[in-house]
């Protein structure tokens, strides 16, 4: 198992529980079709190519192409894949709407194209290593959009919520 992953399926600890929560249909699917999805889980295929832990393929590591979808582990494991998908250029991100965090400010507010605050939380599917007690997430997410194709998807998915171009 690649390095950064270590600790990932663990049970839970306050460094590493929590971190993988899968998105559920409703908030992919009227996005359109992927390429990518560099933080996949086992049987929940996003995309047309996944990469996870499970199959060996480190999201970090391997090339990226295509339109991406990447929901990043949540805590600190999600500031390199919100990095590496600001320097790609082409996807969206679904991530917590922690604006006043450092990542925020450097890989969205800096290099993202547009954003949609979800308006109501997020119910998550529970999947593997899922540690929570509850699906539903502790703060709000935002759906964040890096070039033109994926501004508007978000502009027209039909999603609640507010949408800001930036």
């Amino acid at each position: 198992m690649p390095e950064q992953f270590k600790g990932f399926l663990d049970s839970p600890t306050a460094e590493n529980r929590e971190t993988r929560w899968l998105t559920p249909s409703w908030v992919v699917e009227p996005l359109g079709d992927f390429d990518l999805d560099p933080c996949g889980a086992p049987e929940h295929s996003l995309a047309r190519v996944t990469y996870m832990p499970e199959n060996g393929k480190d999201g970090l590591v391997e090339p990226w192409f295509g339109r991406v979808w990447c929901n990043p582990p949540y805590g600190k494991q999600s500031v390199p894949f919100m990095k590496r998908l600001s320097e790609h250029g082409n996807g969206i991100a679904l991530v917590f709407a922690r604006t006043d965090t450092k990542m925020f400010h450097d890989y969205v507010f800096d290099s993202a194209d547009a954003l949609l605050f979800i308006k109501s939380r997020v119910s998550f599917i529970p999947g593997a290593g899922t540690t929570t007690k509850t699906d539903r997430s502790g703060a709000p997410s935002v759906l964040v959009a890096y070039g033109k194709e994926n501004v508007r998807a978000l502009e027209e998915c039909g999603i609640a919520g507010k949408f800001i171009r930036l």
